[in-house]
């Protein structure tokens, strides 16, 4: 997981950045990125794609990666923003978000996915990066965490739509919850229109 990292701490470049985010498919809730600069010199065991991990394993990695990273931080783009600039768009502005949270300028950033998300710093794009970099697998873990947290407060405010079981996802349950109880404030409007039609905007 450290290939990308060791390749360009041997050239010189310590602050490497990994970015990623966590959110695009949901219903309701914010996009959310992260971006991680590993320390050289404090390897984290067990850094994987956020996805392929329990979620008491990602706890455990959240703390461990907001303790010994060099730095990192946590952006969001609110689903008012998705309807907006859409989900893409959206995505690119939470992830420049996070990079500005953080307390170093990164010297290349490594981003997951196909598309730079015009971050005006040197970016490579990794294909599957959150499996491949303990970098970009570190912001999977914050970005993932710290939303689903966000969705299990929200679920307070809006009981009925069930964010704590979900997060937001378009399971049966959250379809149905829609239909029932029409969409709340956090709903992306773009994203109900095949649910809810023209009810949706």
């Amino acid at each position: 997981m450290y290939r990308f990292e060791q390749e360009l701490w041997a050239q010189g470049s310590l602050f490497v950045c990994g970015v990623d985010e966590a959110g695009r498919g949901p219903l309701a809730g914010p996009v959310t990125a992260a971006a991680v600069i590993l320390n050289p010199d404090r390897c984290i065991d067990g850094l994987n794609d956020s996805k392929k991990l329990s979620e008491k394993k990602r706890e455990a990695l959240f703390d461990l990666i907001q303790q010994f990273s060099t730095a990192w931080g946590v952006g969001w783009a609110s689903p008012g923003e998705i309807d907006e600039y859409n989900i893409l768009n959206a995505t690119f502005l939470a992830m420049k978000r996070a990079v500005k949270q953080l307390s170093i300028t990164p010297s290349v950033v490594l981003v997951d996915g196909n598309q730079d998300p015009g971050l005006g710093l040197h970016t490579t794009c990794i294909v599957g990066g959150d499996g491949k970099s303990a970098s970009i697998a570190a912001a999977s873990i914050l970005a993932k965490v710290s939303r689903d947290r966000l969705m299990c407060q929200l679920a307070q405010k809006y009981p009925q739509y069930g964010f704590e079981v979900h997060k937001g996802y378009p399971t049966k349950a959250h379809r149905e919850a829609v239909l029932r109880w029409g969409p709340c404030e956090i709903h992306r409007r773009s994203f109900l229109k095949k649910l809810l039609g023209e009810n949706a905007l």
